[in-house]
């Protein structure tokens, strides 16, 4: 994937960013969703940076940023890496989020605790989190607890095109260069053939419950206008009823809605195009700075 790399320390770790577009401040950050990086984001990266900078870091224990070193992955940490990330890379100005799936959730969540960061907000099929019932809480406890006493192991492939043609099974829209793309973009070679980059800890369910409420008292700090773009196809609108996700859009004062047709939760994969005009489209006509709406479905 085009692009380039760098590194940063921030919270006791060396973070992996990836960089598209001219040096300098970012005008756009993408935040990836679980088990992915922020190399898969290149298709929508290069629109987005022909004419500004966008940044798309590799979270905590993902892609090439440093492993946390055996601990749980608490969701909340996530939330101070990203404030440490933007004062290392756009400090003196906001910027605008984009966030796909748990990316979005921490987004969501960052901007309405720090709302003067973020000038425009861009959830990619996200924010479908189901509320947990707090009964559950002591068995998750239990479940926690066991889990630590076996430690996760590594996932592993014979070489990279045993995890490209695993990563086309799953999403069978996929070319095959796509695929071999991802595959390198999630795995790095070692002497017993290609293990998954991300740190096996996250598979590891952590003792913390969902607490919708909690998210929807930080969204309605937010003062950026938001654009939810939905997977057509997608199975994780239906972890929640309509109602339930009307009520949490509500949450958003300034929001619009645009669906990508027959496309499923991966959408920078399987509509690379269809995602960043439609991202382009809405930040043109909220009047974004010329560095984040351009090309040719800007003007």
């Amino acid at each position: 994937m085009s692009g380039r790399s760098e590194h940063l320390e921030a919270r006791g770790l060396v973070f992996h960013v990836n960089r598209w577009g001219a040096d300098g401040a970012p005008a756009i950050v993408v935040l990836h969703g679980w088990g992915d990086c922020g190399a898969t984001f290149a298709p929508l990266a290069e629109c987005w940076a022909e004419h500004g900078p966008v940044a798309a870091p590799d979270m905590r224990g993902f892609g090439g940023t440093q492993h946390a070193g055996g601990t749980d992955y608490l969701f909340p940490e996530y939330i101070p890496d990203l404030d440490a990330i933007l004062d290392r890379l756009a400090p003196n100005g906001p910027i605008v989020l984009v966030g796909h799936s748990m990316g979005a959730q921490i987004a969501s969540l960052y901007a309405g605790i720090r709302p003067e960061r973020v000038s425009h907000l861009v959830l990619l099929d996200g924010l479908h989190l189901p509320d947990s019932d707090p009964d559950r809480a002591p068995k998750r406890y239990r479940q926690w607890l066991h889990q630590l006493a076996q430690p996760p192991e590594i996932k592993r492939y014979g070489d990279f095109d045993e995890l490209a043609a695993r990563i086309r099974r799953q999403h069978p829209k996929l070319d095959a260069q796509r695929a071999d793309a991802i595959a390198r973009a999630w795995g790095e070679a070692d002497g017993d053939g290609v293990r998954l980059r991300m740190d096996p800890v996250h598979r590891r369910r952590g003792p913390l419950l969902y607490r919708a409420a909690e998210s929807m008292a930080i969204w309605r700090e937010i003062t950026a206008p938001v654009l939810f773009v939905d997977g057509g196809a997608s199975p994780f609108p239906d972890a929640i009823d309509a109602a339930e996700r009307t009520r949490r859009r509500e949450c958003f004062a300034d929001h619009s809605v645009v669906t990508i047709p027959d496309t499923g939760h991966m959408l920078h994969f399987e509509a690379p195009d269809a995602t960043a005009a439609a991202v382009t489209r809405w930040l043109h006509a909220q009047g974004a700075p010329a560095a984040a709406a351009h090309g040719t479905d800007a003007a």
